[in-house]
């Protein structure tokens, strides 16, 4: 039986088939749908959002150790967070099974930077594996259990946003009947002391050897013999843009893409005439060929920005200029990133920016804020950074400098490692007013849960953290709870917080305008035009329903939610409900 599969979903259904117990997770485009899949279809195996990557891949972790093939899955910048533990458990080996899921996003779609993931596998001497369609990507699962069984390793996938995201024809197979491996204590095995370290070491670098050996025997990477003028060597997506471009060329497809197969890459090389690599991103594959002696050509003629295609390749490498399509006859609207309709963030950033703050951002939908017209948002670097950033700020300009500077920060980035940083504020004797937007849910990355929310992955009721209760914990006596939607108060509240001369909390608690559990908007508005004076307040919140005609400004129905935010700032009365007959929620 054959079905149409995005790569994620291919991922969970080879989860699936090789036997996982375990499966782990934080929430990150492009890699969320593997784990969400898992949860949604096969019940057998225990799913679970974590904390953040590090907690994710501990977890899966122990439930390799204790016997389980276990799986972990994270985007390219979550692999940062979850370095910790990889470089170890490179150490000490698995019991079951254990993969982790890597998703790399080249042209940064929905990510604060294009790292490319194959220099942590080279980093922390662990086995990478890169599919080219669905069918690899359950295929590669299935036998990343099998290497990492075989050599006492975790074993890595690599991903990408166009495989993560693309469907291809999957043929589904039957679940593995794995049994759970005994657990058998070995200190000098799972205890990373320095003494027992040294020793586990050695045992990496044997291993290493051996996976060089098994690079150039496994079918995973194989060579596809056509017109030996040319020859290229290729992985991933960028193998499928290759084939587009090239045509009848022959090419050395890498499915094990660390460690490289170096007997083969001698063999492919010595039988074509000109050969290229051709891969996204950094030339990994590319000096690691060069330092072998052998020449390539690469990255003189294709980029390390950005994701490649099969017109770019025909264009940079082979010289073929491109016809592209006529130009269009009229001008395509405009569609800049925008918070969405009711999005509780807008009020937020209208009154920040009100005030003129210096405002440390976070990664989230509310990352928007630093756009126009609310533009208030300073800085993003990273999960959790917000805080410690504000800290900082503090202590390179003074207390003066902090009453005007606040962090934003939503609550599962909050949970994910923004903690850490609020304790360390307190400990430091800071002073800085930390807002937690509390939307109710992962926004971002399309509606996750999280420990805020009080459900697990499965929609079941679970405990729920209460923010109040652990800011108090942490040593933050001033927590303050506001509706951001109450300006008013709102405002109010964020004067007061950050003229305080100690650490403070807010947390701007209301719902995503998208949770349908718990939100009900009463219907779109309309703008009268006898009382509206064009004074123009009202577009100040950027609300995507609001339009400027020129002549007039005018309230989309089709779009408008009725949030009502938009009543808030106008001070002429001129927004009223637009009638029963639109009446939607």
């Amino acid at each position: 039986m054959k079905k149409l599969m995005l790569g994620n979903e291919a991922v969970a259904r080879g989860a699936y088939e090789a036997g996982v117990t375990v499966a782990t997770a934080y929430p990150g485009t492009p890699s969320t749908e593997i784990t969400e899949a898992i949860a949604a279809n096969y019940d057998n195996i225990y799913s679970e959002w974590s904390p953040n990557e590090k907690v994710a891949l501990e977890v899966a972790i122990g439930a390799s150790i204790a016997g389980a093939r276990s799986m972990c899955s994270m985007k390219h910048v979550g692999l940062n967070v979850a370095a910790d533990p990889l470089f170890t458990v490179s150490y000490t080996g698995v019991n079951g099974g254990l993969v982790i899921m890597v998703a790399d996003d080249p042209g940064m779609h929905s990510s604060q930077n294009e790292q490319d993931s194959r220099f942590y596998a080279r980093s922390a001497k662990v086995p990478m594996l890169e599919p080219s369609d669905s069918q690899e990507c359950k295929d590669f699962v299935k036998k990343a259990f099998e290497i990492s069984e075989e050599f006492d390793c975790p074993v890595i996938i690599r991903l990408s946003t166009r495989i993560s995201h693309s469907q291809s024809l999957v043929e589904l197979g039957e679940k593995e009947d794995y049994k759970l491996k005994d657990y058998k204590k070995d200190f000098n095995k799972y205890v990373m002391m320095p003494g027992m370290a040294r020793k586990r070491h050695v045992e990496v670098e044997k291993r290493m050897a051996r996976l060089r050996e098994f690079s150039d025997n496994t079918p995973l990477n194989k060579i596809e013999w056509g017109s030996k003028d040319i020859g290229v060597i290729t992985s991933g997506i960028a193998y499928q843009h290759a084939k587009e471009a090239f045509g009848d060329v022959s090419y050395l497809k890498l499915g094990m893409i660390y460690p490289i197969p170096e007997k083969l890459i001698r063999e492919f090389a010595s039988k074509v005439k000109k050969l290229y690599v051709i891969e996204e991103l950094e030339p990994f594959f590319e000096n690691q060929i060069k330092k072998m002696g052998i020449e390539v050509t690469g990255k003189e003629l294709l980029p390390v920005i950005g994701e490649l295609n099969a017109n770019m390749i025909r264009e940079k490498v082979l010289g073929k200029k491109v016809e592209t399509n006529a130009a269009l006859s009229e001008e395509i609207p405009v569609r800049p990133p925008v918070m969405c309709l009711g999005c509780p963030h807008r009020g937020t950033f209208y009154v920040l920016k009100k005030l003129k703050l210096t405002v440390n951002g976070d990664i989230g939908c509310y990352t928007l804020g630093a756009l126009p017209p609310t533009e208030s948002m300073d800085t993003c670097v990273c999960m959790g950074a917000s805080i410690g950033m504000a800290h900082g700020m503090e202590k390179a300009r003074g207390r003066d400098f902090s009453k005007k500077t606040v962090a934003v920060i939503g609550d599962s980035t909050f949970i994910h490692s923004g903690i850490t940083g609020l304790i360390d504020i307190v400990y430091n004797k800071g002073n800085s007013t930390v807002i937690v937007l509390d939307n109710s849910i992962t926004g971002m990355t399309g509606h996750q849960e999280n420990p805020t929310t009080g459900f697990t992955i499965k929609g079941e009721p679970t405990r729920q953290v209460d923010l109040v209760k652990l800011a108090n914990a942490i040593g933050i006596d001033r927590v303050r709870v506001a509706d951001p939607f109450n300006l008013k108060e709102f405002e109010k509240v964020v004067k007061e917080e950050v003229e305080a001369d100690e650490p403070s909390v807010i947390i701007a608690q209301r719902p995503c305008a998208l949770l349908k559990r718990s939100v009900t908007f009463k219907g779109p508005l309309k703008i009268s035009f006898e009382k509206c004076k064009k004074c123009k307040v009202c577009m100040s919140i950027g609300c995507p329903a609001i339009v400027d005609k020129g002549s007039h400004i005018e309230i989309n129905d089709a779009l408008c939610v009725g949030c009502e935010l938009c009543t808030k700032v106008c001070k002429f009365d001129a927004i009223e409900k637009a009638g029963a007959d639109c009446a939607k929620s």
